[in-house]
C-alpha cells in the first residue's frame, strides 16, 4: 500500500540529506520510500548570513528521477511545508526536465567509431 506523497527533508544515517517528493510503501514487514527528483539544497551565505540556496541533483550520473530507498537506511526525515522551498523546488525540477540535450552532429565535431578512432590516432603517434 502507497501511501500520499509529501515534500520532506530526508537525513540519511551516511550524513546525506535531500529534499524531495516522498511516499511511503509497506513491502511485507519493510518500509520502504519512493523518492521523486531528489535534490541537494546547499544554503549561500554571505558575511554569515543566509543569502540564497543553491540547488543541485543528488545523483548526477543519471537521467532517472525517482528511486526506492529502504527505511533502514534513514536517520530522519521532516515533512516539509515551507512553500517558498517547494516553489523553488518545483521550479528547479522544471527546468531540469526541460534541459534540451543536443544530438551529436558533424557540424559539432567529427564523429567516427572507436575503431577508426584509434587507427586514427595510431597514425597520427606513428607519424610523430
Amino acid at each position: 500500500m502507497i501511501e500520499d506523497d509529501f515534500y520532506s527533508t530526508i537525513k540519511f544515517k551516511s550524513g546525506e540529506e535531500i529534499f524531495c517528493k516522498v511516499a511511503a510503501s509497506e513491502e511485507g514487514d519493510r518500509t520502504m520510500l519512493i523518492i521523486s527528483n531528489p535534490i541537494i539544497v546547499e544554503e549561500l551565505t554571505s558575511r554569515g548570513k543566509v543569502t540564497g540556496y543553491k540547488f543541485e541533483p543528488w545523483l548526477k550520473s543519471t537521467t532517472d528521477d525517482m528511486f526506492v530507498v529502504d527505511m533502514d537506511n534513514v536517520l530522519t526525515m521532516s515533512e516539509s511545508t515551507d512553500i517558498d522551498i517547494i516553489l523553488f523546488y518545483q521550479d528547479f525540477i522544471r527546468k531540469m526536465n526541460k534541459t534540451n540535450y543536443s544530438k551529436l552532429s558533424k557540424e559539432m565535431g567529427y564523429i567516427t567509431s572507436v575503431d577508426e578512432a584509434k587507427v586514427s590516432l595510431e597514425k597520427i603517434f606513428n607519424n610523430s
